[in-house]
């Protein structure tokens, strides 16, 4: 009669569903591979945001220097430095924004074990979301480099031609 009030607690039948070795071990082995990308979206992050804080610094610095009169030409630099801190900024938004999808991807992967109701679709959707603002982030990054590759080549032309 106890063991019979027992079994019928909300809670045991979770129990009973997560107490498996092996379930678990099937999640954990399932979240490895969006860990990983979260780990490869960490690293990433730092380059664009090392990116965005140089970016940043320099413009700081042109702007003091102008302040004080001693910036010269290097005021010119400003507009494509602007720029180049709107496409790192996007780059780190959209970036963060994949790292927290791709958190949740491993989430729900975890309640999947516990909860009896299918989550493959949301989990697949989270994944193509995390997808778009990784590709999107890579591509605003991608801007940036360019962007700061062009003007380089622009003042080397200047500086070849004497201006």
């Amino acid at each position: 009669m106890l063991l019979d009030m027992l079994a019928s607690l909300p809670g045991l039948e979770l129990l009973e569903r997560t107490s498996s070795t092996l379930r678990v071990q099937n999640v954990v082995q399932l979240s490895l591979a969006p860990a990983f990308l979260l780990a490869g979206i960490g690293a990433i992050m730092n380059v664009m945001t090392n990116r965005l804080i140089w970016v940043a610094n320099k413009i700081e610095k042109i702007m003091a220097a102008d302040e004080d009169g001693r910036a010269g030409v290097l005021v010119d630099e400003l507009p494509a430095l602007e720029k180049r801190r709107q496409y790192a900024q996007r780059a780190v938004m959209l970036s963060t924004a994949s790292a927290l999808t791709i958190s949740i991807v491993i989430v729900l992967l975890f309640v999947s074990a516990f909860v009896t109701a299918p989550m493959g679709t949301l989990v697949a959707f989270a994944w193509i979301v995390t997808m778009g603002f990784l590709v999107a982030g890579l591509g605003a990054f991608l801007m940036e480099t360019r962007t700061a590759a062009r003007r380089n080549r622009e003042r080397m032309k200047r500086h070849i031609r004497g201006d």
